[in-house]
């Protein structure tokens, strides 16, 4: 049976909104050949495949639909399309653009910027399809106490990969002041010689006080980076807490940095961060300090044995390196490709990553409903006078969020 090129361009004009070509034989329901859209899409036609062992025709699929671009103006459609287009050429303006874009909280640039990332999104399952389904870059997250030496260590570590023809991107998480929402944005001036290699690219980037703010946003702000040709993303975040584990759920390996005199055995370290992390880098092994840091390697060592086991073809290691001379670094890399290659040949990378995204969908929802909660009228008025009444002690904060939740149920 033929199907006929005009109803593959234009489906929703001859038939309802399901229906089924009853003369074909199929063996299960999943087979028949399904339109369910009562709106034009466009189609576009790839190679002859056979479908389900009964019917050979032309394999199409969707792309972009137009509602997604519904509602915005010329100047919005031409703003994402020069961003696309300079974002898949390599353009670092127009990278740097993009993720400005996504980190806006202005409804209008939000949704302008969700047409962009799904444009991008396209483009690298495209890309991903020619490099045999393998991802296109590895994702690397950096995180330590204040004082480890992590910026030094990133700067001789880009350095080091640039050299070898990679292309280097790097998103810093600074934090910010929970008074005046101000950040120091630092990170760009300590890698002074790598800001200015053409083959790597600074972000330094405020978290606005709360986790989900740019941490928000890094998760896509990665996608805007692999979608620029960058092929190693470091993410660097600062002190250990609770945006280390929003991290940790969207790279492919997790690096604990630590100094050499950081307090009697794993004083001061959590033990989920040390649970969380694929290698552990014990930094500054040089001078006075290199005793110290032997003996702290050693107590990860002993220490990490006694953590389980997250990965059945890695086990979390233990190394010294000195960003100041450089010793170490390149045995670092090594460890880190054969983490890569393994994870990858087992399938636990692309499992994991998919995890990550089911994660992160969920977060985002706690996120959205949080603010639509506070923001919906059966609640907002009432919000200040609980605030009040919890503040004063005449409600328990328990009570507060039931009379706060229920006015929420009611208002629906």
């Amino acid at each position: 049976m033929k199907i006929p090129s005009v109803l593959l361009r234009f489906p929703h004009r001859y038939f309802s909104k399901r229906t089924y070509f009853k003369n074909l034989t199929c063996i299960s329901r999943s087979d028949f050949l399904c339109i369910e859209s009562l709106k034009p899409v466009h189609l576009h036609c790839s190679k002859q495949m056979c479908l389900s062992k009964c019917l050979s025709r032309e394999l199409c699929h969707q792309s972009a639909p137009e509602q997604e671009t519904e509602g915005l103006s010329d100047r919005e459609k031409g703003l994402i399309d020069r961003l696309y287009n300079g974002l898949v050429q390599g353009h670092r303006a127009c990278l740097a653009e993009a993720i400005t874009l996504i980190e806006s909280t202005q409804t209008r640039k939000k949704k302008v910027a969700q047409v962009l990332l799904q444009k991008v999104l396209s483009y690298h399952r495209e890309q991903e399809k020619l490099n045999q389904g393998k991802p296109l870059a590895f994702r690397v997250g950096l995180s330590g106490p204040p004082g480890a030496g992590k910026s030094t260590f990133i700067e001789c570590f880009g350095k080091m990969l640039t050299e070898r023809g990679h292309k280097v991107s790097v998103l810093a998480v600074d934090p910010s002041s929970s008074t005046s929402g101000g950040s120091l944005l630092g990170d760009k001036t300590r890698m002074t010689e790598l800001s200015r290699d053409m083959n790597a690219y600074i972000r330094p980037s405020p978290t606005r006080g709360t986790l989900g703010g740019v941490t928000r946003t890094t998760n896509e702000a990665i996608l805007l980076c692999e979608g620029g040709g960058y092929n190693v993303v470091l993410v660097e975040t600062v002190g250990v807490g609770q945006s280390e584990f929003a991290v940790a759920d969207m790279v492919d390996m997790f690096i604990l940095v630590l100094p050499p005199a950081g307090g009697d055995e794993l004083q001061g370290i959590k033990r989920g961060i040390i649970e969380m992390a694929d290698l552990v880098a014990i930094n500054k092994a040089d001078g006075d300090l290199i005793v110290p840091a032997r003996r702290i390697q050693a107590e990860y060592v002993s220490a990490m044995k006694l953590l389980r086991k997250r990965s059945k073809v890695w086990r979390p290691k233990v190394i010294r390196i000195s960003a100041k001379t450089g010793e170490g670094i390149s045995d670092m890399w090594d460890k880190m490709t054969e983490f890569r290659d393994l994870m990858l040949t087992s399938g636990e990378l692309i499992a994991k990553r998919r995890k990550q995204q089911k994660v992160w969908m969920w977060n985002l929802i706690q996120e959205n409903m949080l603010e639509h909660f506070r923001s919906h009228l059966a609640v907002k008025d009432k919000i200040p006078l609980l605030e009040e009444k919890v503040l004063s002690g005449v409600l328990s904060p328990g009570l507060a969020a039931d009379l706060l939740l229920k006015a929420f149920k009611d208002g629906l």
